[in-house]
Protein backbone atom coordinates (compact mmCIF):
# COMPACT_ATOMS: atom_id res chain seq x y z
CA UNK A 1 0.00 0.00 0.00
CA UNK A 2 1.32 3.51 -0.92
CA UNK A 3 -0.30 6.88 0.31
CA UNK A 4 -0.32 10.14 -0.83
CA UNK A 5 -1.38 13.83 0.16
CA UNK A 6 -2.01 16.61 -1.96
CA UNK A 7 -2.62 20.01 -0.44
CA UNK A 8 -4.32 22.39 -3.11
CA UNK A 9 -3.49 25.42 -0.40
CA UNK A 10 -6.22 27.79 -0.29
CA UNK A 11 -8.10 26.49 -2.58
CA UNK A 12 -11.69 26.26 -0.45
CA UNK A 13 -13.54 29.52 -0.13
CA UNK A 14 -17.07 31.13 0.62
CA UNK A 15 -19.31 32.10 -2.10
CA UNK A 16 -18.57 34.07 -4.42
CA UNK A 17 -20.82 36.68 -5.88
CA UNK A 18 -19.34 36.58 -9.38
CA UNK A 19 -19.47 33.26 -9.56
CA UNK A 20 -23.25 32.75 -8.76
CA UNK A 21 -22.87 32.63 -5.00
CA UNK A 22 -20.77 29.30 -5.54
CA UNK A 23 -17.64 28.53 -4.09
CA UNK A 24 -14.96 28.35 -6.63
CA UNK A 25 -14.37 24.50 -5.56
CA UNK A 26 -18.06 24.36 -6.86
CA UNK A 27 -17.62 26.62 -10.14
CA UNK A 28 -14.82 24.85 -11.35
CA UNK A 29 -14.85 22.02 -13.62
CA UNK A 30 -13.02 18.95 -11.46
CA UNK A 31 -14.72 15.57 -12.99
CA UNK A 32 -11.95 13.57 -12.19
CA UNK A 33 -11.17 14.78 -8.42
CA UNK A 34 -15.48 14.52 -7.56
CA UNK A 35 -14.97 10.95 -9.57
CA UNK A 36 -12.55 9.85 -7.34
CA UNK A 37 -14.11 11.69 -3.80
CA UNK A 38 -17.92 10.17 -4.74
CA UNK A 39 -15.81 6.25 -4.24
CA UNK A 40 -14.50 7.94 -1.27
CA UNK A 41 -14.96 9.76 2.04
CA UNK A 42 -15.64 13.48 2.05
CA UNK A 43 -15.92 14.97 5.10
CA UNK A 44 -14.41 18.40 6.91
CA UNK A 45 -11.41 18.69 8.76
CA UNK A 46 -10.58 22.36 11.10
CA UNK A 47 -6.82 22.49 10.73
CA UNK A 48 -6.33 25.97 12.33
CA UNK A 49 -6.73 25.51 15.97
CA UNK A 50 -8.61 28.69 17.68
CA UNK A 51 -5.91 31.07 19.40
CA UNK A 52 -3.56 30.48 16.83
CA UNK A 53 -2.85 32.48 13.04
CA UNK A 54 -4.95 30.45 10.11
CA UNK A 55 -2.33 30.08 7.94
CA UNK A 56 -0.51 27.42 5.79
CA UNK A 57 2.00 27.15 9.17
CA UNK A 58 -0.07 26.33 11.82
CA UNK A 59 -2.65 24.26 8.91
CA UNK A 60 0.14 22.22 7.79
CA UNK A 61 1.52 21.01 10.58
CA UNK A 62 -1.95 19.78 11.79
CA UNK A 63 -2.56 17.96 8.51
CA UNK A 64 1.37 16.16 8.84
CA UNK A 65 0.24 15.45 12.53
CA UNK A 66 2.30 18.12 14.10
CA UNK A 67 -0.03 19.94 17.02
CA UNK A 68 0.37 23.53 16.09
CA UNK A 69 -0.94 24.18 19.75
CA UNK A 70 2.67 22.25 21.32
CA UNK A 71 5.44 22.59 18.62
CA UNK A 72 4.28 26.65 16.88
CA UNK A 73 6.41 29.20 17.89
CA UNK A 74 6.05 30.92 14.18
CA UNK A 75 5.68 30.72 10.84
CA UNK A 76 9.58 31.49 9.94
CA UNK A 77 11.50 29.31 11.82
CA UNK A 78 10.08 26.31 9.59
CA UNK A 79 11.02 28.52 6.62
CA UNK A 80 14.48 29.01 7.98
CA UNK A 81 14.58 25.06 8.53
CA UNK A 82 14.39 24.28 4.96
CA UNK A 83 17.50 26.21 4.10
CA UNK A 84 19.75 24.75 7.07
CA UNK A 85 19.78 27.89 9.01
CA UNK A 86 20.55 27.27 12.89
CA UNK A 87 18.99 29.56 15.05
CA UNK A 88 20.72 29.92 18.19
CA UNK A 89 19.30 30.57 21.94
CA UNK A 90 18.07 34.17 22.00
CA UNK A 91 18.04 34.19 18.25
CA UNK A 92 14.28 35.64 16.20
CA UNK A 93 14.13 34.72 12.60
CA UNK A 94 11.31 36.49 10.94
CA UNK A 95 10.14 36.49 7.41
CA UNK A 96 11.18 38.81 4.85
CA UNK A 97 8.58 39.23 2.52
CA UNK A 98 9.58 41.75 -0.87
CA UNK A 99 6.27 43.76 -0.97
CA UNK A 100 4.84 46.56 -3.19
CA UNK A 101 3.77 49.80 -1.92
CA UNK A 102 2.00 52.32 -3.62
CA UNK A 103 3.90 55.11 -5.82
CA UNK A 104 3.52 58.54 -3.86
CA UNK A 105 4.69 61.18 -1.54
CA UNK A 106 2.61 60.25 1.86
CA UNK A 107 4.31 59.40 5.03
CA UNK A 108 5.80 55.70 5.01
CA UNK A 109 2.76 54.98 7.70
CA UNK A 110 0.00 56.44 5.10
CA UNK A 111 1.05 54.35 2.09
CA UNK A 112 -1.25 51.18 0.92
CA UNK A 113 0.69 47.62 0.52
CA UNK A 114 -0.38 46.70 -3.07
CA UNK A 115 1.18 43.14 -3.14
CA UNK A 116 2.59 40.70 -0.54
CA UNK A 117 4.95 39.43 -2.97
CA UNK A 118 6.36 42.72 -4.48
CA UNK A 119 4.24 42.24 -7.24
CA UNK A 120 5.08 38.32 -7.50
CA UNK A 121 8.57 39.06 -8.21
CA UNK A 122 10.92 36.43 -9.74
CA UNK A 123 13.68 35.07 -7.78
CA UNK A 124 16.78 36.23 -9.28
CA UNK A 125 15.37 39.90 -9.37
CA UNK A 126 14.50 39.54 -5.48
CA UNK A 127 17.76 37.92 -4.25
CA UNK A 128 19.45 41.21 -6.17
CA UNK A 129 17.29 43.71 -4.32
CA UNK A 130 17.43 42.36 -1.05
CA UNK A 131 21.55 41.72 -1.25
CA UNK A 132 21.49 45.18 -2.66
CA UNK A 133 19.16 47.04 0.52
CA UNK A 134 21.76 45.20 2.66
CA UNK A 135 24.62 46.26 1.48
CA UNK A 136 23.21 49.69 1.06
CA UNK A 137 26.10 51.55 3.58
CA UNK A 138 22.76 53.78 5.92
CA UNK A 139 20.61 50.28 6.03
CA UNK A 140 23.81 48.38 7.02
CA UNK A 141 24.49 49.84 9.75
CA UNK A 142 21.90 50.10 10.72
CA UNK A 143 20.61 46.42 10.29
CA UNK A 144 24.02 45.50 12.20
CA UNK A 145 23.30 47.32 15.02
CA UNK A 146 19.54 45.82 15.33
CA UNK A 147 21.48 42.48 15.38
CA UNK A 148 19.79 41.16 11.87
CA UNK A 149 21.12 39.01 9.15
CA UNK A 150 18.99 38.30 6.35
CA UNK A 151 19.31 34.78 4.31
CA UNK A 152 18.41 35.43 0.65
CA UNK A 153 15.97 32.56 -1.15
CA UNK A 154 15.15 32.77 -4.98
CA UNK A 155 11.53 34.48 -4.78
CA UNK A 156 9.41 37.20 -2.96
CA UNK A 157 10.56 34.86 0.51
CA UNK A 158 13.95 35.49 2.28
CA UNK A 159 14.31 35.02 6.16
CA UNK A 160 15.85 37.85 8.49
CA UNK A 161 17.73 36.34 11.85
CA UNK A 162 17.96 38.84 14.77
CA UNK A 163 20.20 38.53 17.54
CA UNK A 164 19.64 38.89 20.74
CA UNK A 165 16.57 40.00 20.25
CA UNK A 166 13.38 40.27 22.54
CA UNK A 167 10.00 40.20 20.98
CA UNK A 168 7.85 40.07 23.84
CA UNK A 169 4.26 41.63 23.20
CA UNK A 170 5.82 42.42 19.51
CA UNK A 171 2.69 42.33 17.18
CA UNK A 172 3.44 41.63 13.53
CA UNK A 173 0.47 41.31 10.97
CA UNK A 174 0.90 38.96 7.84
CA UNK A 175 1.29 40.90 4.99
CA UNK A 176 -1.40 38.99 2.16
CA UNK A 177 -4.16 40.16 5.17
CA UNK A 178 -4.12 43.52 4.69
CA UNK A 179 -3.41 44.24 0.89
CA UNK A 180 -4.97 47.57 -0.20
CA UNK A 181 -5.12 48.74 2.94
CA UNK A 182 -3.31 51.76 4.66
CA UNK A 183 0.03 50.07 6.61
CA UNK A 184 0.39 52.42 9.43
CA UNK A 185 -2.27 50.39 11.99
CA UNK A 186 -0.21 47.19 11.03
CA UNK A 187 3.45 48.51 11.12
CA UNK A 188 5.09 46.80 13.87
CA UNK A 189 4.51 47.61 17.48
CA UNK A 190 3.77 46.22 20.89
CA UNK A 191 7.88 46.31 22.48
CA UNK A 192 11.06 48.59 21.75
CA UNK A 193 12.19 46.08 19.51
CA UNK A 194 9.04 46.48 16.91
CA UNK A 195 10.36 50.55 16.49
CA UNK A 196 13.87 48.92 15.03
CA UNK A 197 11.69 46.27 12.77
CA UNK A 198 9.50 49.60 11.67
CA UNK A 199 12.62 52.07 11.22
CA UNK A 200 14.34 49.11 8.89
CA UNK A 201 11.22 49.05 6.80
CA UNK A 202 10.69 52.62 6.37
CA UNK A 203 14.68 53.02 5.48
CA UNK A 204 14.62 49.67 2.97
CA UNK A 205 11.34 51.78 1.29
CA UNK A 206 13.43 54.95 0.72
CA UNK A 207 16.85 52.96 -0.42
CA UNK A 208 14.20 50.83 -3.08
CA UNK A 209 12.41 53.09 -4.09
CA UNK A 210 14.13 54.01 -7.31
CA UNK A 211 16.47 50.80 -7.66
CA UNK A 212 16.64 50.13 -11.88
CA UNK A 213 15.08 46.46 -11.06
CA UNK A 214 12.10 48.78 -9.73
CA UNK A 215 12.05 51.46 -12.45
CA UNK A 216 12.27 48.82 -15.31
CA UNK A 217 9.52 47.26 -13.47
CA UNK A 218 7.18 50.75 -13.27
CA UNK A 219 8.01 50.70 -17.32
CA UNK A 220 7.09 47.28 -17.73
CA UNK A 221 3.56 47.89 -15.91
CA UNK A 222 4.29 46.11 -12.71
CA UNK A 223 4.70 46.75 -9.56
CA UNK A 224 7.81 47.61 -7.85
CA UNK A 225 9.17 45.43 -5.17
CA UNK A 226 9.74 48.61 -3.15
CA UNK A 227 9.77 47.55 0.27
CA UNK A 228 9.91 44.80 3.18
CA UNK A 229 7.62 43.68 5.63
CA UNK A 230 8.79 41.18 8.92
CA UNK A 231 6.52 39.07 10.08
CA UNK A 232 5.80 35.17 11.10
CA UNK A 233 8.45 36.27 13.98
CA UNK A 234 9.21 33.03 15.94
CA UNK A 235 12.24 30.78 17.44
CA UNK A 236 13.88 27.65 17.33
CA UNK A 237 11.61 24.43 17.02
CA UNK A 238 11.84 20.76 17.00
CA UNK A 239 9.31 18.19 14.93
CA UNK A 240 8.67 14.57 16.31
CA UNK A 241 9.98 12.03 13.80
CA UNK A 242 7.35 11.24 11.10
CA UNK A 243 8.43 8.00 10.64
CA UNK A 244 8.57 7.11 14.60
CA UNK A 245 5.29 8.51 14.44
CA UNK A 246 2.92 7.01 11.57
CA UNK A 247 5.58 3.86 10.69
CA UNK A 248 5.64 5.16 6.95
CA UNK A 249 8.92 6.71 5.56
CA UNK A 250 7.75 9.76 2.93
CA UNK A 251 8.74 12.62 0.51
CA UNK A 252 7.45 16.01 0.28
CA UNK A 253 7.37 17.39 -3.19
CA UNK A 254 6.77 21.43 -3.25
CA UNK A 255 8.25 25.10 -3.85
CA UNK A 256 7.41 26.66 -0.95
CA UNK A 257 10.24 27.21 1.81
CA UNK A 258 7.91 26.11 4.88
CA UNK A 259 6.81 22.48 3.57
CA UNK A 260 10.46 22.11 2.70
CA UNK A 261 10.71 23.38 6.69
CA UNK A 262 8.15 21.17 8.13
CA UNK A 263 9.58 17.97 5.95
CA UNK A 264 13.26 18.44 7.00
CA UNK A 265 12.27 19.22 10.77
CA UNK A 266 9.59 15.69 10.64
CA UNK A 267 12.61 13.63 9.37
CA UNK A 268 10.89 13.49 5.85
CA UNK A 269 13.34 14.24 2.37
CA UNK A 270 12.54 16.92 0.38
CA UNK A 271 12.46 16.10 -3.49
CA UNK A 272 13.04 19.78 -5.59
CA UNK A 273 11.49 20.13 -8.79
CA UNK A 274 13.17 22.47 -11.25
CA UNK A 275 10.28 24.90 -12.79
CA UNK A 276 8.45 24.70 -9.58
CA UNK A 277 7.44 28.30 -8.68
CA UNK A 278 4.99 28.47 -6.43
CA UNK A 279 3.15 30.55 -9.08
CA UNK A 280 0.08 29.30 -11.33
CA UNK A 281 3.34 28.85 -13.96
CA UNK A 282 4.79 26.33 -11.96
CA UNK A 283 5.92 22.65 -13.29
CA UNK A 284 3.02 20.55 -12.26
CA UNK A 285 4.12 17.64 -14.70
CA UNK A 286 7.18 17.76 -13.12
CA UNK A 287 5.51 17.44 -9.39
CA UNK A 288 3.41 14.26 -10.38
CA UNK A 289 6.36 12.15 -12.33
CA UNK A 290 8.53 12.71 -8.82
CA UNK A 291 5.85 11.81 -6.53
CA UNK A 292 5.12 8.42 -8.84
CA UNK A 293 8.85 8.08 -9.15
CA UNK A 294 9.22 8.36 -5.00
CA UNK A 295 6.27 6.15 -4.73
CA UNK A 296 7.93 3.10 -7.32
CA UNK A 297 11.06 3.57 -5.48
CA UNK A 298 11.73 3.62 -1.16
CA UNK A 299 8.67 5.57 -0.33
CA UNK A 300 5.52 4.73 1.20
CA UNK A 301 4.07 7.81 1.54
CA UNK A 302 4.81 11.20 -0.76
CA UNK A 303 3.33 14.39 -0.66
CA UNK A 304 2.57 17.34 -3.48
CA UNK A 305 1.71 20.75 -2.35
CA UNK A 306 0.54 22.97 -4.87
CA UNK A 307 0.92 26.99 -3.59
CA UNK A 308 -1.07 28.60 -7.01
CA UNK A 309 -5.03 28.81 -5.21
CA UNK A 310 -3.78 30.63 -2.50
CA UNK A 311 -1.34 33.18 -4.74
CA UNK A 312 -3.76 33.46 -7.08
CA UNK A 313 -6.63 34.61 -4.37
CA UNK A 314 -4.16 36.75 -3.09
CA UNK A 315 -3.76 38.40 -5.97
CA UNK A 316 -7.02 38.67 -7.06
CA UNK A 317 -6.77 37.03 -9.59
CA UNK A 318 -10.40 34.92 -9.34
CA UNK A 319 -9.87 33.33 -12.89
CA UNK A 320 -5.94 31.97 -11.69
CA UNK A 321 -7.98 30.35 -8.90
CA UNK A 322 -10.28 28.72 -11.07
CA UNK A 323 -7.55 27.69 -13.60
CA UNK A 324 -5.58 26.62 -10.64
CA UNK A 325 -8.09 24.05 -8.90
CA UNK A 326 -8.90 23.03 -12.81
CA UNK A 327 -5.19 21.97 -13.02
CA UNK A 328 -4.97 20.38 -10.01
CA UNK A 329 -7.98 18.29 -11.77
CA UNK A 330 -6.51 18.07 -15.19
CA UNK A 331 -2.79 18.11 -14.67
CA UNK A 332 -2.39 16.52 -11.23
CA UNK A 333 -5.05 13.92 -10.67
CA UNK A 334 -5.54 12.52 -14.22
CA UNK A 335 -1.86 11.73 -15.02
CA UNK A 336 -1.24 11.04 -11.17
CA UNK A 337 -3.98 8.09 -10.82
CA UNK A 338 -3.09 6.81 -14.72
CA UNK A 339 0.56 6.15 -13.68
CA UNK A 340 -0.19 4.69 -10.69
CA UNK A 341 -2.90 2.28 -12.73
CA UNK A 342 -0.11 0.44 -14.08
CA UNK A 343 1.90 0.06 -10.62
CA UNK A 344 1.76 -3.21 -8.70
CA UNK A 345 0.21 -1.67 -5.56
CA UNK A 346 -2.86 -0.11 -4.15
CA UNK A 347 -2.82 3.47 -2.97
CA UNK A 348 -4.75 5.92 -0.72
CA UNK A 349 -4.98 9.64 -1.31
CA UNK A 350 -5.51 12.13 1.26
CA UNK A 351 -6.99 15.45 -0.73
CA UNK A 352 -7.71 19.11 0.75
CA UNK A 353 -7.55 22.78 0.82
CA UNK A 354 -5.13 23.78 4.17
CA UNK A 355 -6.92 26.50 4.94
CA UNK A 356 -9.96 29.10 3.31
CA UNK A 357 -8.33 31.71 1.45
CA UNK A 358 -11.03 34.55 0.88
CA UNK A 359 -11.61 36.05 -2.45
CA UNK A 360 -14.11 38.44 -0.61
CA UNK A 361 -10.64 39.80 1.48
CA UNK A 362 -7.72 38.21 -0.39
CA UNK A 363 -6.94 36.84 3.58
CA UNK A 364 -6.99 33.35 5.18
CA UNK A 365 -9.51 32.26 7.34
CA UNK A 366 -9.83 29.47 9.79
CA UNK A 367 -12.76 27.67 9.04
CA UNK A 368 -13.20 23.86 8.50
CA UNK A 369 -12.07 22.74 5.17
CA UNK A 370 -13.30 19.93 3.28
CA UNK A 371 -11.32 16.84 3.11
CA UNK A 372 -11.21 13.81 0.28
CA UNK A 373 -9.81 10.50 0.81
CA UNK A 374 -9.87 7.50 -2.08
CA UNK A 375 -8.74 3.92 -1.59
CA UNK A 376 -7.92 2.32 -4.88
CA UNK A 377 -9.12 -0.64 -3.22
CA UNK A 378 -13.00 0.15 -2.49
CA UNK A 379 -15.98 2.40 -3.57
CA UNK A 380 -17.71 3.63 -0.70
CA UNK A 381 -20.93 4.48 -2.58
CA UNK A 382 -21.09 7.71 -0.55
CA UNK A 383 -20.95 9.72 -4.62
CA UNK A 384 -20.33 13.16 -2.86
CA UNK A 385 -18.37 16.02 -4.65
CA UNK A 386 -15.24 17.70 -3.47
CA UNK A 387 -16.73 20.64 -2.61
CA UNK A 388 -17.37 22.57 1.09
CA UNK A 389 -20.79 21.91 1.09
CA UNK A 390 -20.29 18.02 0.62
CA UNK A 391 -17.24 18.40 3.49
CA UNK A 392 -20.37 19.21 5.88
CA UNK A 393 -22.90 16.18 5.28
CA UNK A 394 -19.42 13.99 5.78
CA UNK A 395 -17.35 13.27 9.04
CA UNK A 396 -16.49 16.17 11.01
CA UNK A 397 -12.70 16.10 12.34
CA UNK A 398 -12.04 18.99 14.99
CA UNK A 399 -8.42 19.09 14.37
CA UNK A 400 -5.91 18.66 11.05
CA UNK A 401 -3.77 16.04 13.49
CA UNK A 402 -6.34 13.14 12.79
CA UNK A 403 -5.81 13.23 9.06
CA UNK A 404 -2.50 11.19 9.07
CA UNK A 405 -3.80 8.27 11.34
CA UNK A 406 -7.16 8.66 8.97
CA UNK A 407 -5.22 8.25 5.73
CA UNK A 408 -2.74 5.45 7.06
CA UNK A 409 -5.54 3.58 8.56
CA UNK A 410 -4.03 3.43 12.27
Amino acid sequence: MKYILIIGDGMADNPVPELGNKTPLQYADTPHIDALASKGIVGSVKNCPEGLPPGSDTAILSIFGADPRVCYTGRSPLEAAATGIKLKNGDVSYRCNMIALEDSDKPFEDKKILSHSGGSIDGESSIELVKYLFDDTEFKAMAKEAGMTVYPAPSFRHIAVQSGADIKGIKLAPPHDHLGEVIGRYLPSGCTNAVILRDLMELANRVLEHHPINEQRRKDGKLPANGVWFWAEGTGVELRSFEEQFRHSGAVISAVPLCHGIARLSGLDVIEVEGATGELDTNLEGKVNACVEALKGKYDFAAIHVEAPDECTHNGDLKGKLQAIEWLDSRVFVPLTEALAKEPFDYRILFLSDHKTLTSTRGHDGDPVPFMIYDSRKDTGAGLPYTEEAGLKGPYLEAGTSLMPMLFEL
